[in-house]
Order: structure tokens, then sequence, then C-alpha cells
């Protein structure tokens, strides 16, 4: 996936902050297509290592409004790959004027397996014990959910600070579940970012995300659950593509002691008007024939 992405990077267009975990406000312009691959890598006690991969596909449908749908696998040492399932998500901006703070709302559908170990969100009593039974276990518990999402962002001279409050609950059983995020960051340096280089510090962003569970319904505390410190970075490459790499580091037992974490974003700019003069002159092509 990450070779397909950089042949196709000439026409590709990428944006938003290099957060793994935590969204931010900025939603795609209208009419542009996102093709993002995130990966996780950890080991959890007792556990064998594993790779977990998201395809996510972003649509700006509206200035306000931005559709999406992921697509996640995971493969764990002496055990299999497998197709852990998928999720449907919907983000709207109400508001698309810059203010202070800049509100965004997130409702996703969830159809997954229990041996999805991407760990894009946190909720409840999540802990590393939940990643240590063998896929053909795992693969069997089928979760159908609906999450929430408050986004709250702001943008203050060269800084981003976004923070998120999440809540999801099984369609099946189970109480609602909670979770957070929290990220900051900005350039290495201020510059201009049309500049043409790789290297120069322009182009290199620095943050930090802070992640994990809150409990749920029948308890709502930071007993038994999952906390993460996790500093970034991302990497502004030629024709604005983006690479981000993260290192999530456990702060409590529950937790893996890391997870490592990469990306590779890629936008495809107004691709909704290219596909509809595509269609249009095939069609008329068709006619003529």
């Amino acid at each position: 996936m990450a070779g397909l992405l950089f042949l196709v990077c000439a026409f590709a267009q990428a944006q938003d902050e290099p957060y793994f975990v935590t969204y931010s406000h900025e939603l795609e312009d209208a009419g542009t297509l996102g093709i993002e691959s995130k990966a996780a890598f950890g080991r959890p006690d007792g556990g064998n290592r594993y790779g977990a991969t998201t395809l996510e596909l972003e649509y700006g449908v509206l200035s306000r409004w931005q559709t999406e749908l992921y697509l996640d696998g995971q493969a764990t040492g002496q055990d299999s790959a497998v197709f852990t399932g998928f999720r449907f998500e919907n983000r709207i901006r109400p508001l698309l004027r810059n203010l202070p703070v800049n509100p965004a709302i997130e409702i996703e559908y969830e159809n997954l397996t229990g041996a999805d170990k991407t760990m894009i969100d946190l909720v409840g009593h999540d802990d590393d014990d939940d990643l240590t039974p063998p896929n053909g276990m795992l693969a069997i518990q089928h979760q159908h959910e609906l999450e929430l999402r408050l986004i709250l962002g702001s943008n203050w001279k060269k800084w981003n600070i976004s923070e998120n409050f999440i809540a999801e609950k099984d369609f099946g059983h189970s109480p609602w579940e909670f979770g957070y995020a929290v990220a900051f960051s900005r350039p290495f340096r201020s510059g201009s970012v049309d500049r043409k280089c790789v290297w120069c510090a322009e182009k290199l962003t620095g943050g930090l995300e802070v992640y994990g569970g809150l409990g749920d319904t029948w308890q709502l505390s930071l007993d038994d659950t999952s906390h993460y410190f996790a500093p970034l970075i991302g990497w502004q490459l030629p024709r604005d593509t983006r690479l981000n790499f993260s290192v999530g580091i456990g702060t409590v037992s529950p937790s893996l002691n890391a997870i490592y974490r990469v990306g590779l974003t890629v936008d495809f700019d107004n691709f909704g008007s290219r596909f509809m003069h595509l269609a249009k002159s095939r069609l008329a092509k068709t006619k003529s024939e």
C-alpha cells in the first residue's frame, strides 16, 4: 500500500495534522478524495508481536461535511493474518469560520471482529490482555458499534491544539464506553510551506498525543484503563505527500509497553469534478459512436 501511494503522489496533495488517534477540526475540501494508510505495531505481555493496518478513504462531500470508509486488518506473529472489518464515518463541522475553539462532530458505525488491533480509539477498559488470544478465537467475536466523538480544535499562531471526547456503544450489549484524545503540534520552524526542499525544518512538524479510556456507564473512572503518551513527527514530502511517525508509550500497567505507528497520506484535489468530467466525456464518446 505504501508503494502504491508513492506511485500516485505526483497527482496528490496532503493536508491535516500528523495525528493517529486524535481528530482535528479540519476537514477535506469539497470534492477532494484523501487516501491514508496507518499501521500500528506492538506486542502485548504474554502475546506475540503484531502489525495492524487501516486504509482510510476520505471524501469531502461539502465544505462542512466529510465522509470516510476504513478497512482494517492485522497480522500476528506465529498466528495468522486476518481482515478485521470496516468502519463508516461522517464528520461534520457546523461552523466554517475560524473561532478560538472550533467544534466538529463525528458519527461512526463500526463492524469489526475482536481481532482488530489498530487501536485508533481507546475506550472503556480496553487493555493489552484483549490482544493476546489467538486470532481464531478473536475473529468469532463480532462487534457492531456506534461511536460518537466531540472534536474541539484551535489554531494559535503556528500551533494546532485538538481535543476529543469519545463515546461508544455496542448495539448488542454492554454499556456506553468513554475515552479521550488530546494532541498539539507545530512546524519545527516558521517559513514558507511552498519552499522547494525536502530536509528543511519547515517541512517537519512535531507534536504530542495523549489518549486513553475513561471507563463506562457502569464504572466511570480511570481504574483498569489504558493510557498512552505519544510523541509524533510529520514529514511533508515533495508533491505534498505526508509521512507520519509516532511512538506511544504506555503509562499504566493495562497498557502496552509501546505502540509504534507510521502513516502515509495523499489527497486528490477536485476528484469529484474530475470524475464527473471523465464520466461525461466517456458517455459523449459512446453516444457519438
